[in-house]
């Protein structure tokens, strides 16, 4: 059936290229590249923003299936609409986590998607939680993941530091993001990240041609 081939078609898009999120003093950026590949290789196309938005002040980057990972975060949304109209306050970015990781380890035999949930809320400021495919939660620092992250693990570990400025974790960010995308075939196009503080969300694009270049010695 042309549904079934479409899905099937969107499963195959990958984007496990280079994603991550750090926490800074006041909030926490979430960022990616914006290229999903379909295979080893091919590119199918370099705009993808990977960084969804489930709450006013929480997000998921996506890492593996691109069709798995909107079913998720879609459930993920509706459910935490339901659960702050029941709570009537804004959910905790926890339980934002908590549910992804629901959803994840009850459809882990169908699901090709890991994600990292990020954001900000009123009980404990900035969080960062990863979401493993097998529905494993972790609160870190910061995280990395995806095909270009394997490039950068030297880089964050040397350049990360507790309670960062806002300009110092987003030159973190670029910068790893910059590194990835230059040594990983499937990582590139733009950088893609969100600002999460107690005043909202902010959308920062930084075109290809204003990344810093990195050359090997």
């Amino acid at each position: 059936m042309d549904r079934h081939q479409s899905h099937s078609q969107i499963k195959g898009v990958s984007t496990g290229t280079t994603i991550l999120a750090v926490k800074f003093n006041g909030g926490v950026i979430i960022g990616s590249d914006s290229r999903a590949s379909m295979g080893e290789s091919y590119v199918s196309s370099k705009t993808i923003n990977k960084l969804i938005q489930v709450h006013d002040r929480i997000f998921c980057c996506i890492a593996g299936s691109l069709a798995d990972a909107q079913a998720v975060t879609k459930m993920a949304k509706f459910q935490l609409s339901f659960h702050s109209i029941q709570m009537e306050s804004p959910p905790l970015v926890k339980a934002a986590a908590s549910i992804m990781r629901e959803l994840c380890y009850s459809n882990k035999e169908e699901l090709q998607a890991g994600f990292i949930t990020a954001g900000w809320d009123r009980k404990k400021g900035p969080q960062i939680y990863v979401v493993s495919l097998g529905g494993m939660l972790l609160s870190q620092p910061f995280t990395i993941g995806g095909s270009g992250s394997t490039y950068i693990y030297g880089y964050v570990d040397a350049k990360f530091k507790p309670d960062m400025s806002l300009e110092e974790a987003t030159q973190f960010s670029t910068n790893a993001l910059a590194l990835a995308m230059g040594r990983d075939n499937v990582s590139g196009g733009v950088v893609h990240l969100v600002v999460i503080t107690e005043a909202g969300a902010k959308h920062i694009v930084v075109p290809g041609d204003k990344l810093p270049k990195f050359h090997d010695e």
